[in-house]
Formats: C-alpha cells, sequence, structure tokens
C-alpha cells in the first residue's frame, strides 16, 4: 500500500513539479531585457539565415509557450511575447525552436527516428489501455502483454525525444553565443532557461517509464499465480 502512493504521488508530483519550474523560470527571464534588443522572432530569422535556412519561415502563434518547429511546413511559432519581446527567455526559447530546424536540415539522427515513430507512437498509445484495462479487468494475461507491448513504443518514443530535446537547446546555446545574441551572464540565464524546458521532457520520461514497469510488474505477478 505504502509503495503504491510513493507511486502516484512520484507520477503525479514531478510533472507538476516541472510545470511550475518552467513557468517560473520564464516569468523570471521573460522580463530579463537581451543586451541584443533583439526580439524572438529577430533572434530566430538571424540563426536561421546564418545557417542558410532562408526558405524557414519564422510566425506568431497564439497560447502561452506555445513555441515549436514544423518540419513539414518549414515554420518556427514562436509565442506572442517571445515573437514581440527582447528577453533572455524569449531569445533562448527561439533558438531552441532554431535548433530543431537546423536538427532537419542536417537529418539530425534521432530526430529522423522520432519523426518517424510519431504515427506509430500516436496509434500505440492510444489503443495500449484497450487492451490493459481488458487484461487486469477480465484476467487475460496475453491482452495485458499486448497493451504493454503498445505502451512500450510510446516510451520509446519519449526516449527518443530526450536526446532531439537536449542537441536543440545545445545548438542554440552555441548559436546564440556566436552570433553574439546573448553575453557573458546572459549565457547563465538562458541555460536556466531551456534546463528548466527540458525538465518537462525528463519528467514525461519517467512517468512512462515509471508505468511500463509498473504493468509488467502486474503481468508477471498474473502469469505467476497462473503457474
Amino acid at each position: 500500500m505504502v509503495s503504491y502512493i510513493i507511486y502516484f504521488a512520484i507520477i503525479l508530483l514531478l510533472p507538476l513539479y516541472a510545470q511550475m519550474k518552467v513557468k517560473s523560470t520564464y516569468k523570471k527571464y521573460s522580463k530579463v531585457r537581451s543586451t541584443s534588443g533583439m526580439t524572438g522572432a529577430q533572434v530566430a530569422r538571424t540563426i536561421l539565415d546564418a545557417n542558410g535556412l532562408y526558405e524557414v519561415k519564422v510566425v506568431e502563434s497564439s497560447g502561452f509557450l506555445s513555441d515549436h518547429y514544423n518540419p513539414m511546413t518549414k515554420i518556427v511559432a514562436l509565442s506572442s511575447h517571445n515573437y514581440h519581446e527582447a528577453s533572455v527567455a524569449g531569445s533562448a526559447i527561439a533558438a531552441h525552436e532554431v535548433g530543431h530546424a537546423i536538427q532537419h536540415k542536417e537529418a539530425y539522427s534521432f530526430l529522423t527516428l522520432r519523426h518517424k515513430l510519431v504515427p506509430i507512437a500516436n496509434i500505440s498509445s492510444n489503443a495500449s489501455w484497450i487492451f490493459v484495462m481488458i487484461g487486469i479487468f477480465a484476467y487475460m494475461t496475453q491482452m495485458l502483454l499486448l497493451g504493454i507491448a503498445l505502451l512500450a513504443v510510446g516510451v520509446v518514443f519519449q526516449i527518443v525525444t530526450l536526446p532531439v530535446e537536449f542537441n536543440a537547446s545545445s545548438r542554440a546555446m552555441n548559436q546564440m553565443v556566436s552570433l553574439g545574441i546573448i553575453r557573458n551572464e546572459e549565457e547563465r540565464h538562458a541555460k536556466k532557461v531551456l534546463s528548466a524546458a527540458a525538465l518537462t521532457y525528463v519528467a514525461a520520461t519517467a512517468v512512462a517509464v515509471l508505468e511500463l514497469l509498473r504493468l509488467v510488474l502486474i503481468y508477471t505477478g498474473m502469469t505467476s499465480r497462473d503457474e
């Protein structure tokens, strides 16, 4: 009983902590004006042009921290504040999204793998819990095993996402420093923003792995009782 309480506390509190961390860090450094005076849109455009990605567009998107890169349309979309304001947080996030565009241009292996996994992961994640619930409540070990296998695909997707995100942040830092977009103390501040954002992916992956392990333990318990 205690172990279940600890387990559920972890899977509930870890993502919550990650979200709070990224929001508080972003809020703090979105108020710190960058010495370059460049808006997020200008930062993105500068890095894109410096890497020959003239065809990639930079547009404004609605929603809080809705920043993303779409490889299908070759568009870097930045949330309104990051698009218009000249802040350390906005510069870091804009550079991070451009990092994905550079990955796309260079056919970064983990990004390529992630794109291939997207349709499979979407289908398997939606279907997995149907088989898991049937397997547990109907006591059908084969159905549970199928659900676990489908869920494992989603976990692999989460794991593959980690190097994609960390690499994009590394590229972002290198580009901002080499192009003089951030200087001195701003480097440390930008790293804090990117690290906080990365924590959300780490938390999501940790929760997915823990849930998969829990189901594996349930499956082994069911099969051991059948023997």
